[in-house]
C-alpha cells in the first residue's frame, strides 16, 4: 500500500542528449523526482557496473524557481513558492533517493545515512488527501514546499520497502543507466522505455540478423 496520501500521476516526458523527447515511466513519483539530478539522462556512455562509475546527469534544480516549477507541474494541488532553504532540503532528499536507487538496482545495501534522510522528511507533515464536493475549505488552500517534499519522501519509503526487493532495476541498454521500479505483474521489464532503449535494442537485433544472413549468403556463394 502506498505510504503517500495524495495521488500523483507517475511518469514524465524527458529530452535525450540527442534532443529527442521520450516518455519515462519510473514506476514511482520519488524516482521521477530523482531524475532532476543524477538519476536523469546521462551525459556520457555508461562507464561501468557500479554507482560510483555511472555517468553524471545534468542538474535541473539550479534555483528555487526551478524547484517551484517542477513541483507545480507535477502536483495536482497548489504548491507555494520555494525558498533557498527549500532548495537545499529538496536536493538533499533527492540525492539520498538517487544513491538508494542505484544501490538497490545493483543489489547493494542502502546507506544508513540516506535512509535517515528519507525517514526524516517522511516524518514531517505531507500534503493531505481531500474529497471534492465539500462546502468548506479544510486546511491550506496552497500547500508548502516542505509538505511536497514530505509527500515525495513517503513515496520513497514505499519504493524501498522489502516487498519491492529486486524490482528496482537499471535499464538493460548498453549506454543507459536509468533506474526504474518494475511494476509489471511478471516483473520482466528490461528497458527505461520501449520508445528509446527498447527500440534501439530491436534495431540492433535486426541489423545483427541481417548481417548474419548476408554472411551466410556470401559463404554459400563462395562455396559454390
Amino acid at each position: 500500500m502506498p505510504v503517500s496520501t495524495v495521488s500523483i500521476p507517475v511518469g514524465q516526458w524527458l529530452v535525450s542528449t540527442e534532443g529527442v523527447r521520450w516518455w519515462f515511466d519510473s514506476g514511482s513519483f520519488a524516482l521521477d523526482f530523482a531524475t532532476t539530478g543524477a538519476l536523469g539522462e546521462p551525459t556520457a556512455p555508461h562507464a561501468g557496473p557500479h554507482p560510483a562509475s555511472a555517468p553524471s546527469a545534468p542538474e535541473r534544480l539550479h534555483s528555487p524557481d526551478d524547484l517551484t516549477e517542477w513541483l507545480r507541474e507535477r502536483f495536482p494541488v497548489a504548491v507555494g513558492s520555494a525558498r533557498s532553504r527549500d532548495l537545499f532540503d529538496a536536493v538533499a532528499l533527492r540525492d539520498a533517493i538517487v544513491r538508494m536507487a542505484r544501490a538497490a538496482a545493483h543489489g547493494d545495501d542502502l546507506r544508513g545515512a540516506d535512509v535517515d534522510v528519507v525517514n526524516l522528511y517522511a516524518a514531517t507533515p505531507d500534503i493531505p488527501p481531500s474529497l471534492g464536493g465539500g462546502t468548506r475549505q479544510a486546511g491550506r488552500s496552497v500547500h508548502t514546499v516542505p509538505q511536497a517534499l514530505a509527500t515525495i519522501a513517503r513515496d520513497a519509503v514505499d519504493v524501498f520497502a522489502p516487498e519491492n526487493a529486486g524490482r528496482l532495476r537499471e535499464c538493460d541498454g548498453p549506454d543507459c543507466n536509468m533506474v526504474y521500479l518494475d511494476t509489471s505483474r511478471a516483473a520482466t521489464r528490461r528497458w527505461c522505455s520501449m520508445q528509446r532503449c527498447g527500440n534501439r535494442a530491436k534495431v540492433r537485433a535486426h541489423r545483427a540478423r541481417k548481417a548474419s544472413a548476408s554472411g551466410r549468403v556470401t559463404l554459400d556463394q563462395t562455396a559454390a
